[in-house]
């Protein structure tokens, strides 16, 4: 299941959330799977700020009453970068907002999900979309080709 929401926020919260993003301190180094090295770099959203709440009360109706928001966070990639395939767990779900001001088919920036032999889909990273999928599935964020690209991940188990 991999599934997605256009202009998910209003505008002003859509504003908030960017301005979150963009003034944010990050560090260095996101470990998606131990197998493989770090990359990009994240910021923790900390439990019980406004966006917090925000976004725990935006996707609740899209998960189970049984599951459990149990982490909030933005990656941050630098252009160039080239994250690697992952998953973020057996079972829960993601929800990745792409925070980006703007986007162009040719700036790249896409999430890639691997579908198994022969099957790709590819999400745009659209401002103001919300995409949402089982964490089991393999995935990756790609970058933009000339700037950063800001996504907030929320997840459930």
């Amino acid at each position: 299941m991999i599934q997605y929401i256009d202009e998910f926020l209003t505008n002003d919260e859509y504003k908030f959330v960017v301005d979150y993003c963009m003034k944010s301190p990050y560090y260095y180094g996101e470990v998606d799977d131990e197998n493989l090295p770090p990359t990009g770099m994240t910021h923790e959203v900390e439990k019980n700020i406004s966006i917090y709440n925000l976004f725990e009360e935006k996707t609740r109706p899209y998960v189970s009453d049984n599951q459990t928001l149990y982490r909030m966070y933005v990656n941050c990639f630098a252009p160039g970068e080239n994250p690697y395939y992952h998953t973020d767990g057996k079972t829960g779900i993601t929800f990745l907002f792409y925070v980006n001001t703007s986007y162009h088919i040719n700036d790249g920036g896409e999430t890639h999900f691997f579908m198994g032999k022969d099957e790709a889909q590819i999400i745009l990273p659209i401002p103001n979309r919300l995409c949402y999928f089982d964490a089991n599935i393999l995935h990756r964020a790609t970058s933009f080709k000339n700037k950063h690209r800001f996504t907030l991940a929320i997840k459930y188990k």
